[in-house]
């Protein structure tokens, strides 16, 4: 299942929601697991990936 980061612009913290793609579209935005906060927004991190082959 996917991972979606939330970071909250109360306390900044981060947090991550795991959740199907369709839930996801469909769901409000969560809470803050840390202050409880809904002022929330969606983070993107950068990704890294590693493969067998020589670019």
């Amino acid at each position: 299942m996917p991972t979606y980061e939330y970071i909250c612009k109360e306390c900044n913290k981060t947090f991550v929601v795991i959740s199907t793609i369709s839930q996801h579209e469909k769901d409000q935005k969560p809470a803050c697991v840390n202050c409880g906060s809904k002022n929330v927004e969606q983070y993107y991190s950068s990704v890294t990936v590693i493969t067998s082959k020589k670019s």
